[in-house]
């Protein structure tokens, strides 16, 4: 373990060091000087004259007069693809990973006019704060990512001229359609672009075709499946191959395969869920040793490397989620029926068998290819009033056996300095056309965190059984979090009243929790927290998961919803052809992943300032409990907790008083009043208006004075 993370060290600083030379504002410099630059901690120094030696014996960087620069000087650019926000600053993706340790950020006035999805090209400043991680500028477009735009009519003029509303180029970048013909106001619009423009021209296109209105929310998923690009339906050839399977496991797939038909297994899965790609059993043998099966669906017997079905799934990467429907990997022959590990019927699957310890400690195990027949499917409501004692079930000894071998792995897990939140999921629901209905809260119980540590330790288990064996493979990678970032946690925690050491151990950070677990700011630490990560992505090469606290991990048991699952079975079982480009599989499915995020972030806020806007006609006085997440010199951001929304209220639009921020204390202070606002506290707010065209909500803080004036008004009506 030590001697890897060596390794790790010293080519992560290789790629600083060499990053920093290729910068076009590097001048020759010392070591000493040089390493001063980077902020490289004096307990490093030797490591990086070491590094900086081998660099010179291998030509890579030459010295003149004791100063050290890359061979002929070379001035390097970095491809990639742009991950536009929508308030102007982006990400770029390195094609290739080794040349930046992480995405490289954007300003906002350096995109170079690059929209998201473009391949660029950028130069790295070399002045970057290596806490904060790569920033650069955008010096080419080398392809546009694409050639259409979808948004919404924001205003028609008297000439007919439309200004539409693109999310992916953000409210700052006007697009216009000079002859908008009979387009409205909320009109949802695809366009061809004539011209891209500049950052003082606007973007021009001409109408292909019109979705809908957004007054209807039945166009809600249709609008952002092309605003984001996504693909919404199967060659002809991919539906042909899933058909040509049939309906049932036939005699001839059982051959060479364990038969584990006659395990007590069953599926838990939210009550919503179609697809079935996990199944679990379990039984304690006399020597109290607990015996657990993760049987996960066997989709590459059927989706086979180079098919038809291999590039739909790996052109889409992973299933889309949005509130009442799915966009699918697979096409609903395969996912929602033979890869389907319904109850009652036999299923392919690759299955995890393990064995562990009174303790908790892993004995032994073994990867198979078998068949099973799972005998109940469970919701995890169902599971969990079994589980209480709430419902009869045959399957009640193996759910609490399962509990028993579940306590066990989460200690495990604590003891490694994984943090545990168990926080509840807020569910949208939504009717057929789309419309929602209201909001439920879902309790991250016993039956949710059983499935989820059973799946963690097969993922686990496959990683490092793939490792052993020498083979390469995807890693999920989840990289520390930067020192700045942390720090950002850390003193929203102090604002808390908690109490933080300057440089807590991942045991103070689980103290930090288990104290938060009995306050009202659990659920907001915890976002704080998150935030403060990086995201996770898939490699080939292995940095380890930090917030699993794991040195191996992969993805292994949602092959029917991601594509990086498919290929780790294949490599389970020597399917996967020598010369894939696990790179480039790492580097696509990570990204689309990002882009799936997007979208379903975008749609759920919608289907929210819908929700809203409902709740806003039926009553326009009606008062909602927030709570202030963050507090700027310029106001203050706040969640509303009834729908995990952000909203935002300026310092104007505070008490009628002059507000000052504190910086040492993070707070907004009235002069006049004394009133403080500060995070954690819970205010009142209001709606004063919803933008669905902007996803933007306006609010304003009700006091006192404003609930008297209310008050006056209803009576005086």
């Amino acid at each position: 373990m030590a001697k890897k993370k060596d390794q790790q060290l010293y080519a992560n600083l290789s790629k600083v060091l060499q990053q920093c030379m290729k910068g076009r504002r590097y001048k020759p410099l010392g070591q000493t000087a040089l390493f001063k630059r980077l902020k490289i901690q004096k307990e490093l120094h030797p490591l990086c004259k070491e590094i900086m030696a081998d660099l010179v014996e291998q030509g890579v960087i030459i010295i003149d007069k004791k100063r050290y620069l890359l061979k002929k000087n070379d001035i390097g650019t970095i491809s990639g693809t742009l991950r536009l926000h929508p308030k102007g600053f982006g990400f770029v993706i390195p094609d290739d990973p080794t040349l930046s340790p992480s995405d490289i950020f954007i300003p906002k006035h350096l995109t170079d006019n690059a929209v998201d999805g473009d391949k660029v090209e950028v130069v790295i400043n070399p002045d970057s704060n290596p806490e904060k991680g790569p920033e650069g500028k955008i010096v080419c477009i080398v392809k546009r990512g694409r050639s259409h735009l979808a948004g919404t009519v924001r205003t028609v003029d008297r000439q007919k001229t439309a200004f539409v509303h693109v999310p992916i180029l953000g409210n700052s970048k006007q697009v216009i359609v000079e002859d908008g013909g009979d387009l409205i106001v909320g009109d949802r619009v695809i366009m061809k672009i004539l011209e891209w423009g500049d950052h003082e021209e606007p973007t021009r296109c001409e109408i292909t075709h019109k979705i809908g209105n957004i007054s209807d929310p039945s166009t809600d998923i249709l609008a952002a499946i092309e605003e984001f690009d996504l693909p919404s339906s199967f060659s002809k050839a991919a539906i042909a191959e899933a058909k040509s399977f049939g309906k049932s496991v036939s005699a001839k797939d059982k051959k060479s395969r364990k038969n584990l038909s006659e395990l007590e297994c069953f599926t838990i899965d939210p009550e919503t869920a179609k697809d079935f790609d996990d199944a679990l059993s379990i039984r304690k043998t006399n020597k109290g040793h607990y015996q657990l099966g993760v049987h996960i669906a066997d989709v590459s017997h059927y989706v086979r490397e180079g098919s038809a079905l291999d590039l739909e799934a790996y052109q889409r990467s992973n299933s889309t989620y949005f509130p009442g429907t799915c966009i699918p990997m697979l096409p609903e022959e395969l996912s929602n029926n033979l890869c389907s590990l319904r109850s009652g019927v036999f299923r392919l699957t690759s299955s995890v068998l393990m064995e562990f310890d009174p303790s908790g400690d892993l004995i032994k195990y073994k990867i198979v290819r078998a068949y099973i027949k799972s005998k109940t499917r469970f919701t995890y409501e169902e599971a969990k009033k079994v589980i209480d004692g709430k419902k009869a079930s045959i399957h009640a000894p193996a759910l609490k056996l399962m509990v028993e071998l579940c306590l066990l792995l989460k200690k495990k897990r604590y003891e490694r300095g994984s943090v545990d939140f168990s926080l509840p999921d807020l569910v949208l629901e939504v009717d057929k056309k789309g419309e929602p209905k209201g909001v439920k809260w879902v309790e991250y119980d016993i039956s949710h965190q059983l499935v989820e540590e059973f799946m963690l330790k097969a993922n686990e288990i496959v990683a490092i059984d793939l490792s052993n064996r020498g083979k390469e493979l995807l890693f999920r990678t989840h990289e520390p979090p930067t020192a700045e970032n942390f720090e950002d946690f850390f003193n929203l925690a102090r604002s808390f009243g908690f109490v933080v050491p300057n440089k807590p151990t991942p045991q103070e950070i689980q103290h930090l929790f288990e104290q938060a677990k009995q306050t009202p700011y659990i659920k907001q630490l915890s976002i704080g927290f998150i935030r403060s990560m990086k995201l996770a992505y898939y490699s080939p090469e292995n940095v380890g998961h930090f917030g699993l606290a794991l040195e191996h991990y992969t993805h292994f048991t949602s092959p029917i919803r991601r594509y990086c699952d498919l290929v780790i079975h294949r490599l389970l079982f020597d399917e996967e052809s020598e010369g894939v480009d696990l790179k480039q599989i790492a580097l696509k499915c990570s990204d689309q992943e990002r882009v799936s995020f997007r979208a379903e972030m975008n749609v759920k806020l919608l289907k929210k300032l819908r929700l809203l806007k409902r709740y806003f006609k039926e009553n326009a006085e009606r008062e909602y409990t927030a709570i202030i997440s963050k507090v700027k010199p310029f106001g203050l951001f706040f969640e509303l907790s009834e729908l995990m929304l952000e909203g935002f209220l300026h310092i104007s639009e505070l008490e009628d008083d002059y507000f000052v921020f504190d910086s040492r204390r993070g707070v907004l202070f009235g002069k006049d009043s004394g009133k403080v606002h500060t995070n954690g506290d819970k205010i009142a707010v209001r709606i004063v208006s919803i933008d669905l065209i902007l996803l933007e909500s306006k609010w304003e803080l009700v006091t006192s004075k404003k609930r008297k004036k209310t008050r006056r008004f209803k009576s005086c009506a």
